[in-house]
């Protein structure tokens, strides 16, 4: 396709826009969703992606650590803070990643409870809200997605 030198390219996931970054950087490439072309190496960054990519993102992971500050907010007391998330994905480990750099300025324990189907979750949070002063938060994921409506403590 890169040799054909279109005037653009529009690639959908990391798994199209990868390869084409190998094979040509004289044609621009547009994506409308990759979970965090940052950490891939696609673009330098959001702001100023740079080189011949650009497009959308899933998540801005700077989000997540907001998740945090409102949970705070709404549970002053809590001091542990149990993260659902899937660690095989790229977004499960980028929201993570932003929740635990400010946990420390909330005064916060993070505990990630990582979870690949409903019978994982079940557990993992069963097994956190055993003790007191505890708070949840689920990052996005196709594995919340899917498994929410399946389990009656995500639904709530």
């Amino acid at each position: 396709m890169a040799a054909l030198a279109p005037d653009v390219i529009l690639a959908h996931g990391a798994g199209t826009v990868g390869p084409l970054l190998q094979a040509t950087r004289a044609v621009p490439i547009v994506f409308p969703i990759v979970a965090d072309p940052v950490g891939a190496g696609f673009v330098e960054s959001l702001a100023r992606p740079g080189g011949n990519a650009t497009g959308f993102t899933l998540y801005e992971f700077g989000m997540s650590a907001k998740w945090l500050e409102l949970l705070r907010q709404l549970a002053p007391r809590i001091t542990r803070v149990g993260v659902l998330r899937d660690s095989t994905t790229t977004g499960g480990v980028g929201q993570f990643a932003a929740i635990q750099s400010v946990a420390p300025s909330f005064g916060v324990e993070l505990n990630p409870l990582d979870v690949r189907d409903a019978a994982e979750i079940e557990r993992a949070i069963s097994a956190f809200a055993r003790s007191s002063n505890g708070g949840l938060i689920v990052t996005a994921s196709a594995l919340a997605r899917v498994h929410i409506n399946a389990n009656p403590i995500l639904a709530g």
